[in-house]
């Protein structure tokens, strides 16, 4: 990255630092079932609600507790139930009509993170009804109250429960419109380790992947606060200690409990200082090739940490060492290396590829120009790439 660029894009990630302490960051109050959620709603006298969430959701009966006590409790459940994985704008305005038409006065997002995000759109939409979901797309374009909006997560990984942010794709161009504004941040977090006992192991993994790559992003960034390093420290211990467990044990009800803390603590920690090109490169390959976000996290994480260098060594020689990964007697440059090859090893453990199967050098101009676009000046990451840079880190992502 040439020398103005990256003054302008430093210049701009410090400035942002320096204001985290007066921008409107808030937690969602957490809830621990789905009885506590109708009472919220009686307490609030929402009579109407959409519940938006995916067939797959639904099969799995993971409803059936919340669709029961809204009969009982006569509030009124509108389903949207159409949200497929990696949300389309087409889905959000398809959501948007439901909701208007019902004249719903709230949303409980039930599954993984693209339902979550789906949701959160669809909110924003209704209270900006003349901004199009591509003129929301970056920093700050919403700055208007949702409707309240309960966030329960089937999956402990994306951390959606908790974020200001909110990914859908334009079916047209294959392009993510990441989306960034406090107002998405859910109201409420439904943490319920029962929502997760089905899921089946390759989305254990990679969901626990997403979470991890949260925490580490977020951990060896240049936005850090006591506060997030603390979660994101907090965040991969839980998770080192619990995936692998929740991945091997499906019904391990201690294991599912601790990786839904885990996400909610990368979540908290991400959300206040952002990620980095880890993601942006997985939302490029999610919006070309429809790659699940999650597994490209886990493929990606290992060989941007590699790529890198010895300028994460000290963050991630204490990451290693707190979950002990690594020993304290360690130095810091082999405390890192031991935990690349942990994350390495996770990978192998859960058969996750070190490539991108789909991944083509043909597209990696386009990739490599969403991946930058998305990033800079925004991510606060520990070193700059620009698109020439970052076409490098995909050729490394081509199967060997």
């Amino acid at each position: 990255m040439n020398i103005f660029r990256k003054i302008y894009c430093r210049t701009f990630q410090t400035v942002f630092r320096i204001i985290i302490p007066v921008l409107p960051y808030r937690e969602p109050k957490i809830l621990n079932n789905m009885t506590e959620v109708v009472s919220v709603l009686k307490d609030k006298r929402i009579n109407c609600v959409m519940l938006v969430t995916d067939k797959s959701i639904r099969g799995l009966g993971l409803t059936k507790e919340l669709e029961e006590l809204s009969v009982q409790n006569k509030i009124k459940l509108v389903v949207f139930d159409e949200v497929l994985p990696n949300p389309t704008i087409a889905m959000v305005e398809q959501g948007l009509k439901i909701y208007n038409e019902n004249k719903c006065e709230g949303c409980i997002a039930f599954g993984g993170g693209s339902v979550l995000d789906c949701a959160k759109v669809i909110l924003a939409r209704h209270v900006k009804p003349n901004k199009s979901v591509k003129k929301m797309k970056g920093l700050l374009k919403i700055r208007k109250r949702l409707p309240t909006l309960f966030a329960v997560p089937t999956t402990a990984g994306t951390g959606s429960e908790t974020t200001l942010a909110a990914v859908i794709t334009d079916e047209q161009t294959h392009y993510k419109y990441a989306i960034n504004d406090f107002s998405l941040i859910p109201h409420y977090a439904v943490l319920d380790y029962k929502t997760t006992l089905n899921l089946p192991k390759f989305i254990t993994a990679t969901t626990g992947m997403d979470a991890l790559t949260h925490a580490v992003e977020a951990y060896i960034g240049r936005s850090t606060t006591k506060k997030t390093r603390k979660m994101a420290e907090e965040a991969v211990k839980l998770i080192v200690e619990n995936l692998k467990l929740a991945y091997d044990e499906p019904h391990n009800e201690k294991a599912r409990t601790n990786m839904l803390k885990a996400s909610y603590c990368a979540g908290v920690a991400f959300t206040v200082s952002y990620v980095g090109y880890v993601h942006a490169i997985a939302h490029s390959l999610g919006g070309q090739y429809g790659v699940p976000h999650g597994f490209a996290n886990a493929v990606i994480l290992p060989i941007m940490l590699r790529e890198y260098g010895d300028v994460v060594n000290k963050k991630l020689s204490k990451l290693a060492k707190i979950s002990l990964v690594a020993k304290n007697e360690d130095s810091e440059k082999v405390a890192s290396q031991k935990f690349i090859e942990y994350i390495e090893n996770l990978n192998k453990h859960f058969e996750i590829p070190n490539y991108i199967d789909k991944l083509e050098e043909k597209d990696f101009d386009v990739l490599a120009g969403h991946a930058d676009k998305e990033a800079n000046p925004l991510y606060p990451v520990p070193v700059l790439y620009d698109k020439e840079e970052l076409k490098g880190v995909y050729k490394k992502l081509l199967k060997r």
